[in-house]
């Protein structure tokens, strides 16, 4: 067998075992190993075993896994996303739909600071849900927006998709986090738009509720400012050059530590806890890298990346086209796989050809994350549903009812963001 047909069996080797369940990390590691000693030799496969390892995990860069990843445990271990939510609501809450619109919001606050896609829905599946049927707002609305707005958590820096993105693509992190922050407020602003138009459609969706006094209002700011203060600093930072993206995790880390220790937020107990589960995930999260670097090495020799990207460039149909069908088959993965494994899977694959076409690779990174993030909550399937649908106990139909019209609106978004691309290039443009 030829390399491009080795290349493409071990591909789908390696969906079908993604698909039944198995370890990611492992998995790539092993079908990258094997693959490569198929086409390459057995002797460059168990030299791939040593020099890969070595060479990626003795880069200063990947010290920012860790450390955002802590950042994110002294986050949530301090109930900061809680925090974030009540200040939405004392600002928005009594606007008609208003506790949505809040929830949208504390989204936003909570993913600057925490990185994470389903622990925003999980949080706010917490915190907000209740808040709102308590209120009388229909449940297809108020689990919809739990399951859309955690999806601002992979777009608005510090963001663990942008990390893994720089780190495989060989991009600027600290352009991939300045890049994602005015489509972060698009997404935001698209989302309260759409929740206007279905309260007006709809009345009985959303009750209005009380109104806080500018008094309440300004209270509210005790809430935030941590949130704003630690993505003010580690964006400043990056966009100045006082500091790398690697440093300003570290900064990041230590600021949520200070603060939430200075807000008895945080104790002997729970530091201990952030720190496990900091190390259990960066471990999980490397051995992933590792594993994609291997099996990147595997497609390389098989030269499937290049074979695809010279089929694509010969075909006469417009670039764009292109862009749009390579979008769609993002949305479809979403659907199915995790971000992490969507981004190792499709990088050395479709990186290569975009650069090709002429794409800007840091705009590009915006829509595909985005992209991806729409797939997490389309039905049938959506891991942002299911872990909502675990937390909140409400039918998976209900929620899939109620996330539809957001993906509508993350549809008008995406073509909105494709149209004027300044939107992402602008600030890394600036640095």
């Amino acid at each position: 067998m030829n390399g491009l047909l080795i290349g493409t069996i071990g591909t789908i080797i390696l969906i079908v075992l993604l698909l039944l369940g198995t370890q990611i990390g492992f998995t790539l590691f092993i079908v990258g190993f094997a693959g490569y000693a198929l086409v390459g030799g057995l002797s460059g496969a168990i030299g791939n075993l040593f020099i890969i390892p070595f060479n990626n995990l003795n880069s200063y860069s990947f010290a920012v896994i860790p450390l955002f990843l802590l950042m994110a445990e002294f986050v949530g271990q301090s109930g900061m996303g809680k925090e974030a939510y009540l200040a939405a609501r004392a600002w928005l809450g009594q606007f008609k739909g208003g506790l949505a619109m809040a929830t949208i919001g504390a989204c936003g606050l909570f993913a600057a600071v925490s990185g994470s896609s389903l622990a925003g829905t999980i949080v706010m599946g917490r915190v907000a849900y209740p808040e709102m049927m308590r209120a009388g707002y229909s449940a297809r609305l108020a689990s919809g927006v739990c399951a859309a707005g955690g999806t601002l958590g992979i777009l608005i820096p510090p963001s663990m998709g942008f990390v893994i993105i720089g780190i495989l693509a060989n991009l600027s992190i600290g352009k991939l986090f300045l890049a994602g922050i005015l489509p972060g407020i698009t997404v935001i602003v698209f989302y309260w738009i759409t929740i206007f138009i279905m309260c007006r459609i709809n009345p009985k969706l959303a009750p209005r509720t009380a109104i806080t006094t500018t008094k309440e209002k300004l209270v509210a700011f005790k809430y935030t400012w941590p949130v704003i203060l630690l993505f003010v600093l580690m964006m400043w930072g990056i966009y100045t050059g006082v500091f790398t993206a690697t440093e300003a995790a570290g900064i990041g880390a230590f600021g949520a530590l200070v603060i939430s220790l200075a807000r008895r937020q945080l104790n002997g107990g729970t530091i201990w806890q952030a720190l496990m589960d900091t190390s259990k995930m960066a471990a999980m999260m490397i051995i992933m890298v590792v594993g994609a670097f291997m099996f990147n090495a595997f497609l390389a020799i098989t030269r499937i990346p290049f074979a695809l990207g010279d089929f694509l460039a010969a075909l006469s149909i417009s670039k764009y086209l292109l862009l749009a069908m390579i979008l769609i088959v993002y949305i479809i993965c979403g659907m199915f796989f995790d971000i992490y494994a969507v981004l190792i899977l499709t990088i050395p694959i479709f990186y290569p050809v975009m650069k090709a076409l002429g794409f800007d690779l840091i705009w590009y990174s915006v829509i595909m994350v985005r992209v991806v993030e729409v797939g997490f909550i389309s039905p049938p399937f959506g891991i942002n549903d299911f872990g909502l649908a675990g937390i909140i106990k409400v039918p998976l139909g209900t929620i899939y009812r109620g996330v539809i019209p957001f993906c509508i609106s993350d549809l008008a978004n995406i073509t909105f963001l494709c149209a004027f691309p300044i939107i992402s290039t602008w600030i890394p443009g600036l640095m």
